[in-house]
């Protein structure tokens, strides 16, 4: 396929940083919570629920904290909205980052990202310097979608088209990467290859195959 390979498009949080579901289960452990409790939360009337109105900017953090703690209250453990906030910003994976270089010196890319109002930028993060370093990554893209910016989210099939139109290219020649599978559907529906990310080594993997580039080296 690399010789049609017009642009790769990714997600961020996940897939250029380390998943904030690790940083989910390492909360609920230290707090007595279920395993998976957090995103059982997130998932439950998924589009119109605390998360996605934050992912949208139809509330304030504030608002956020709130509505976060009624949500998990009505599931049997409350859980402060701004808790969930400081656990959003995951560690950069400098050879994935690499992955993206090596991709950009190819052909185009693209990000899409469902992110929050909160922190500095849009890594969500309230370090200084991590955001700079993530500032820096969002710099080698030739195109960033931000939910929070755009009003609307992964996985409506809107947003993947905006990229596509964007970016310029056609979708059947794109590579998309996402760590949720919700999130791959549309992209596949509109003729993306879609990989689903579960962690670096396979990723760098499925991505060297989808493309033909070594990028695992």
């Amino acid at each position: 396929m690399s010789d049609t390979i017009q642009a790769v498009i990714w997600d961020f949080g996940g897939v250029l940083t380390s998943s904030p579901f690790e940083a989910f289960n390492r909360y609920e452990a230290e707090n007595g919570l279920p395993e998976d409790f957090i995103r059982s939360v997130n998932a439950r009337n998924g589009d119109t629920n605390a998360w996605a109105k934050l992912e949208q900017s139809k509330v304030s953090a504030e608002e956020f904290d709130g509505l976060f703690r009624e949500e998990s209250r009505a599931l049997g453990h409350e859980v402060p909205g701004k808790d969930i906030l400081a656990l959003l910003s995951g560690n950069l994976r400098p050879r994935v980052v690499e992955a993206l270089r090596h991709a950009k010196s190819k052909v185009k890319v693209g990000c899409i990202t469902n992110n929050a109002p909160v922190g500095k930028g849009a890594g969500m993060t309230s370090d200084e310097g991590r955001a700079a370093e993530i500032a820096k990554v969002f710099e080698l893209f030739d195109e960033v979608i931000e939910s929070s910016k755009l009003g609307i989210r992964k996985p409506d099939p809107r947003i993947y088209a905006l990229m596509c139109e964007a970016l310029d290219v056609d979708p059947n020649h794109c590579v998309y990467l996402d760590d949720l599978g919700i999130n791959l559907k549309p992209a596949r529906a509109m003729g993306m290859t879609t990989i689903k990310v579960l962690n670096e080594d396979q990723l760098l993997s499925d991505l060297a195959e989808a493309t033909g580039w070594p990028l695992h080296e």
